[in-house]
């Protein structure tokens, strides 16, 4: 039997927004299974900020990457993602099978450094000097600039997934953290449909306990 449906909230959908890479349609199925009045409306962040979007209401919940402001929320840790590094498919790092962070320490970095550490901490641009200004850009501009062989990203693997293109290449890199999906949403928030889907996305039955 699904779930008891909430009376509370039931005129408009409820909304989970989601990072870039996250892939909630698992439990999207699960919630139409038990909930099949109560629509869910699945929100692809984008560039929007989810935390930003939970505290003004727009977002019930959203799906996030760590580490992010708590304050006023609940967080549940979910996953870690494998970090990656996006070489052009003809660059000598896309013939490894897994590379050190080390041995990227002579590469040009198309972000922030201060978005790898690891990488910021060793790299020969940074510690000499010569690193030049890399243009502000999204993920998918700097993936079209790896595959130009400007440079490399570094970034968790389902991004890399998410913008692949058949002339770059996404190699396990060690050295780096991994980064942390969690699901986050104010703890004012007493709709009763935030507490059914914490209960899908922790793998409760239908018939189990809510605590």
């Amino acid at each position: 039997m699904p779930d008891s449906e909430p009376a509370t909230g039931t005129a408009t959908a409820f909304r989970v927004g989601f990072a870039p890479g996250v892939m909630p349609d698992k439990w999207a199925r699960v919630w139409a299974a038990r909930m099949p009045r109560r629509p869910l409306d699945l929100v692809p962040l984008g560039d929007r900020d989810g935390v930003a979007m939970v505290r003004a209401g727009e977002l019930a919940m959203c799906f996030v990457r760590l580490p992010v402001d708590r304050d006023g929320l609940h967080l549940i840790p979910l996953y870690d993602e494998q970090p990656v590094v996006v070489v052009a498919r003809e660059h000598p790092v896309a013939a490894y099978d897994e590379i050190d962070v080390t041995d990227l320490a002579d590469e040009h970095l198309l972000q922030d450094p201060e978005t790898v550490p690891a990488w910021r901490d060793l790299a020969t641009e940074v510690r000499d000097g010569t690193r030049y200004p890399v243009p502000e850009m999204g993920l998918r501009q700097a993936v079209e600039s790896v595959a130009a062989d400007a440079g490399i990203v570094v970034v968790p693997m389902s991004l890399a997934r998410l913008h692949h293109r058949k002339d770059v290449v996404a190699v396990p890199v060690t050295g780096v953290p991994t980064t942390k999906v969690g699901l986050t949403w104010r703890v004012d928030d007493q709709d009763e449909r935030v507490q059914t889907f914490i209960g899908v996305v922790r793998g409760r039955t239908a018939n189990s306990s809510r605590r």
